[in-house]
C-alpha cells in the first residue's frame, strides 16, 4: 500500500496502466492534429487551419497533466515514440489525406480517446482515486466537444 496516496499497489498499477494508454492516445492525437495543421489545404483551409492549432494546443496541455498525474501516482511516465505506439489506439496517418478525410479520421480518434477515459473511471472509482477520476471525466469532456465540432464541419 502506498501510504501517502493510500491506494495499493495493485490497483496502482491497473490506472497507471490505463493513464498510459490515455497519454499515449493524446499525443499520437496531437501528433496527427499537428500534422494536419500543416498539411491541410482547400476550401476550408483558414477554418481548419486556425480548429486544429487550437485543438492541438489543448492536446499538448493535456499531455503534461496526464504525465504529472501518472508520477503523481508514483511511476515513471511513458515518453518514447517506441512506448506511445506500442500503447496506443490511435492509428497512425502516413498519408496526408484530404480536409474531409481528415476531420473524419479526427472524430474517430477522438471517440478512441473518450473509450480509452471512460475505461479509466471505474479503476479510479474502485481505488477512491478521485483525481484520476477527474482527470478521465474532464478528458471526456474535452473530446466530446472536439468529436462533435468536427462532426458539425461534415454536416
Amino acid at each position: 500500500m502506498n501510504k501517502q496516496l493510500d491506494i495499493s499497489e495493485k490497483d496502482k498499477e491497473q490506472i497507471v496502466q490505463g493513464l498510459s494508454q490515455l497519454l499515449a492516445d493524446t499525443f499520437s492525437i496531437y501528433i496527427k492534429t499537428h500534422n494536419f495543421h500543416w498539411n491541410v489545404s482547400g476550401p476550408m483551409f483558414v477554418t481548419l487551419h486556425t480548429l486544429f492549432e487550437q485543438q492541438y494546443t489543448e492536446l499538448a496541455l493535456a499531455i503534461d497533466i496526464i504525465a504529472v498525474r501518472i508520477r503523481a501516482l508514483g511511476a515513471f511516465a511513458p515518453g518514447s515514440f517506441k512506448a506511445f505506439q506500442d500503447l496506443t489506439s490511435i492509428p497512425d496517418m502516413e498519408d496526408i489525406p484530404d480536409a474531409l478525410t481528415m476531420i473524419a479520421l479526427l472524430v474517430e480518434d477522438n471517440e478512441t480517446i473518450i473509450k480509452t477515459a471512460r475505461s479509466i473511471i471505474p479503476l479510479a472509482d474502485k481505488a477512491y482515486d478521485t483525481p484520476t477520476a477527474d482527470l478521465a471525466t474532464a478528458r471526456i469532456l474535452v473530446h466530446e466537444k472536439t468529436a462533435w465540432m468536427l462532426t458539425s464541419l461534415l454536416g
